[in-house]
């Protein structure tokens, strides 16, 4: 399926937005629904033992819902988090982590989205979340 933002265009704008405080974080794929996202953690997204923070674990599955978003709407500003429910299943291990978005639904004002992350080379999620987003108004209009 096609998504209305590719990978590379998904970077540039990651890039545009954020610059170098974002450098450690590329999108992977973009298709319709779905966004994957791969991580190379820094030092202060890691604890003592070796493993993704909590706060970090959080800020990859709230960033990887917006992307989810974007392959249906491509480009758009002014998304904003309304809830985030996240559950810790296990310790994301290693320095790199892979975070996956599907888009469950989208409104007129809201969207919603569910996350996992986990450790790259694994198959199980150190954590699920789901996040809704609240959509800019007329987005729609927009982006007909």
């Amino acid at each position: 399926m096609t998504s209305k933002l590719s990978a590379e265009d998904a970077n540039a704008f990651l890039d545009e937005s954020f610059g170098d405080n974002v450098d450690n974080i590329r999108l992977i794929k973009m298709e319709k629904s779905n966004a994957v996202m791969r991580c190379v953690a820094r030092p202060f997204d890691l604890r003592k033992d070796g493993y993704f923070s909590a706060p970090a674990l959080m800020a990859l599955a709230d960033s990887i819902a917006y992307f989810a978003i974007l392959t249906e709407t491509g480009k758009i500003e002014k998304l904003k988090t309304t809830n985030l429910n996240i559950n810790f299943i296990k310790p994301c291990m290693g320095t790199v982590a892979i975070a996956e978005g599907r888009l469950i639904k989208i409104g007129t004002s809201l969207a919603t989205i569910e996350a996992h992350v986990r450790p790259e080379g694994e198959d199980e999620p150190a954590c699920r979340a789901i996040i809704t987003y609240s959509l800019p108004p007329n987005y729609q209009q927009a982006h007909a």
